[in-house]
């Protein structure tokens, strides 16, 4: 009586909520789970933010619906930040959009643009929300692989005739969840002139752009040339300044990809709420210490779980960014998974959920304390021998 649409049958289960369940199954049956699977940080959003918020939200004038493309100052505070860390130039009024988090602008991003039938490229192991927005807009994702021996890059020239000729929309993301990889700006330059060729789009997920180690800063996708004449960055700020739960991000650059993404959101949603983009102000534009604290501590949390797993003989493969490690089981992912989680009450993501290409690796999240990362290397030791 109540079928769901045709689109709804082809979603994949979303994996993250999966693995959710499983960890409060656990948890309910009185088990201690340490989990490394949603990339959700347990470190707390900043002080200096929460009081940005506690005080904006006092206030009658943001309880109202928040329409349009976001507030003039929060605009005022990217173009700024992306002027002062990538001598990025844009434009607040023209050229900025401030999303519901990046999720969201992934998601409708492909309504403005995917006709049915129409095709969208998608890195795979990747984000899953690259291709669930595509099925809902009626398009066709095209994976293509991301492997170790290309340095998690996609190869453009594999990538058949009959299939860029109904390609919208390229997806890359870098630095690259899960993989930890990051892109260079010579890569980046041939993504531009190969989106040029072939008249596609480009969409780049930039959410980890802050997070990562020794100094080593990724290229903004905005600062090579060309880049604003066909893309769109997406961008957020739950995992920098740890506001998962705030939901909050924007999409900058080519001003008819803003503006579309704009007037999709205008008949969808009714904008982010006011007082979370004051409070996006204070992250952009207040001291930059508590983001390079948060680095050190991911840093310190990669080479704890880098040192355990080398003792229990595992080839790693060290992430210069995000705060994830893509690890080579050598085997089947989920069987991997399944063990870890039934003998030692870890929780670890099987890399066959981001895609084919993802099999044989797992995904740890470092967004748990480094002494249960100890902890959790001593449970897999018992299990692992």
């Amino acid at each position: 009586m109540f079928d769901i649409s045709e689109r709804m049958k082809k979603l994949p289960p979303y994996l993250f909520a999966e693995i959710d369940k499983k960890r409060k199954k656990l948890i309910a049956e009185g088990k201690e789970v340490i989990s490394f699977g949603v990339g959700d940080p347990d470190l707390p959003t900043p002080e200096r933010i929460v009081n940005a918020m506690r005080k904006a939200v006092g206030d009658p004038s943001v309880h109202r619906y928040p329409f349009g493309k976001g507030r003039a100052d929060f605009r005022k505070a990217i173009a700024d930040y992306y002027k002062k860390y990538s001598s990025v130039s844009l434009d607040p009024e023209t050229e900025i959009c401030v999303l519901i988090g990046s999720k969201e602008g992934i998601a409708h991003f492909p309504l403005a643009f995917i006709n049915p039938g129409d095709v969208t490229l998608v890195p795979e192991p990747g984000y899953p929300v690259y291709q669930i927005g595509t099925i809902l807009a009626g398009g066709i994702p095209y994976f293509m692989p991301l492997k170790e021996e290309n340095d998690f890059l996609p190869d453009f020239g594999k990538i058949p005739d009959d299939v860029l000729s109904k390609a919208k929309i390229l997806y890359l993301n870098y630095p690259n969840n899960p993989t930890g990889a990051c892109a260079d700006d010579e890569f980046l330059k041939d993504a531009v002139k190969f989106c040029k060729k072939h008249n596609l789009i480009l969409l780049y997920d930039a959410a980890y752009h802050e997070m990562y180690f020794e100094g080593k800063r990724p290229v903004s996708f905005l600062s090579i040339p060309g880049a604003k004449d066909i893309g769109i960055e997406i961008h957020s700020l739950s995992k920098t300044y740890n506001m998962t739960g705030w939901r909050i991000g924007w999409a900058c650059g080519n001003e008819k990809l803003v503006s579309a993404l704009a007037t999709l959101k205008e008949n969808i949603d009714s904008g982010t709420f006011e007082a979370i983009q004051i409070a996006g102000v204070e992250c952009l534009t207040g001291n930059q210490e508590d983001v390079v604290e948060m680095r050190k501590i991911y840093q310190e949390r990669r080479d704890v779980l880098i040192e355990g797993l080398k003792k229990l003989k595992f080839r790693v493969k060290i992430p210069v960014a995000t705060f994830y490690l893509w690890l080579n089981v050598g085997g089947d992912s989920l069987a991997f998974a399944d063990k870890l989680l039934s003998e030692a009450h870890i929780i670890v993501t099987p890399g066959i959920g981001f895609g084919p290409s993802g099999e044989g690796y797992v995904r740890f999240a470092l967004t748990i304390d480094k002494n249960m990362i100890k902890k959790a290397i001593e449970r897999m030791e018992n299990v692992l021998k």
